[in-house]
C-alpha cells in the first residue's frame, strides 16, 4: 500500500492512499477525517466522475465523519482495466468490497451517485452487517432508456479542449440545461474535477475512454437490480430525486417506494442528473439522515 503524507487542515486530517483490486488493480482513495470521528461515510461516484467529485461535500461531512472517497478502476488515479469488461457495476462492487474490508471498521454509511448509487444498492443488499444507511443519489433498480441513450453519446467520445475555458465551456452546453443555476465559475470547477491535464497539455477526460465502449456494448442490456432492491428490509434509504432527470423516472421512484415503503424521498427542484449533495435542501436532509443512522 502506498501512503502520502497526510495534512491537517482545521483539525481536519487528509491522506491519500492506493488499495489494491481482487485481481490487483491499483486502486486510489481520499481520506478526510476528524480526530474522532463518529463513524465512516463511504461516496462512490458515477459513471463518469472521480473522487474529486465528493471533495466538498467530504471536507463538509469531515467535522463528524471519516470520509472516504475512492476512484472507481479506469478513473481519476486509479488504474485502468486492460479488459473493458471490467467496467460494469458488479466488479466495482467486488472493488468496494476489498476497500471496506481492509481500511473500515464498524458499519459505514454509502453516499452513491448514479453508477455509485448502484453499486450502493448491491453493496447494500449483499453485506447488510457492513452498511449502516444509504443515500441514493438519483438513481434506483433501473435506468430509463432517455438517459442511457443520453450519455451514450458522449461518454467517451469528449474530444481534448485546448484550454480550461473551453473544457468549461464544453461541460456547459452537454450539461447546461441540468444546472441551469451554474455560474461560469462553477462550470470551471466541475471541469476540472471532471477533467486533467495530459502530456501534450491538452484538457481531456480524467478516465479510460473504454469505459464509453464497454457502456455501449451493453446498452442494450436491461439493467434490473429490482430482485436487490427487494431484499433491503429495513436498511435506511434516503433516495434524492432530480426533479429534471432523464435517469430516474417518477414512476421507477414510486415503485422503490411501494416495494420499501420506508424509503425516504427528496425531490430536488429544477436540477437535472445529477443534485450535486451542495443544494441546501440536500444538504439538510443528508445531515438529519446520517446524524440519526451513523453512530
Amino acid at each position: 500500500m502506498n501512503k502520502a503524507t497526510p495534512t491537517t487542515t482545521m483539525s481536519i486530517t487528509c491522506r491519500e492512499f492506493t488499495f489494491a483490486s481482487p485481481e490487483g488493480l491499483a486502486l486510489f482513495c481520499r481520506e478526510f477525517a476528524p480526530a474522532a470521528p463518529r463513524g465512516t461515510v463511504l461516496c462512490l461516484p458515477g459513471l463518469t466522475d472521480n473522487s474529486r467529485a465528493f471533495a466538498a461535500l467530504a471536507r463538509r461531512l469531515a467535522d463528524r465523519y471519516r470520509v472516504l472517497t475512492p476512484d472507481f478502476r479506469g478513473r481519476g488515479r486509479s488504474q485502468w482495466d486492460e479488459d473493458p469488461g471490467g467496467y460494469r457495476a458488479g466488479v466495482y462492487y467486488q472493488d468496494m468490497l476489498q476497500l471496506i474490508g481492509e481500511h473500515t471498521s464498524g458499519r459505514v454509511a454509502l453516499i452513491g451517485t448514479s453508477l455509485g448509487g448502484m453499486v450502493s444498492i448491491l453493496l447494500a443488499s449483499q453485506v447488510p452487517e457492513c452498511i449502516a444507511c444509504v443515500v441514493l443519489n438519483d438513481v434506483g433498480p433501473e435506468v430509463a432508456p432517455a438517459g442511457l441513450q443520453r450519455l451514450a453519446g458522449y461518454v467517451g467520445l469528449e474530444p481534448a479542449a485546448a484550454s480550461w475555458s473551453e473544457a468549461a465551456a464544453r461541460l456547459q452546453a452537454l450539461h447546461g440545461a441540468a444546472f441551469a443555476d451554474f455560474t461560469g465559475e462553477d462550470w470551471l470547477a466541475s471541469a476540472q474535477n471532471a477533467c486533467r491535464e495530459d502530456a501534450s497539455g491538452r484538457i481531456v477526460a480524467d478516465y479510460d475512454p473504454q469505459i464509453g465502449a464497454a457502456f455501449r456494448a451493453r446498452l442494450n442490456e436491461p439493467i434490473d437490480l429490482w430482485p436487490f432492491w427487494a431484499v433491503l428490509g429495513d436498511m435506511p434509504v434516503l433516495l434524492l430525486q432530480a426533479g429534471l432527470s432523464d435517469i430516474l423516472t417518477a414512476a421507477t421512484a414510486e415503485r422503490m417506494l411501494a416495494v420499501k415503503p420506508d424509503l425516504e424521498r427528496i425531490t430536488v427542484p429544477g436540477r437535472g442528473h445529477a443534485p450535486t449533495l451542495g443544494e441546501p435542501l440536500v444538504t439538510a436532509a443528508l445531515d438529519t439522515f446520517l446524524a440519526r443512522h451513523l453512530a
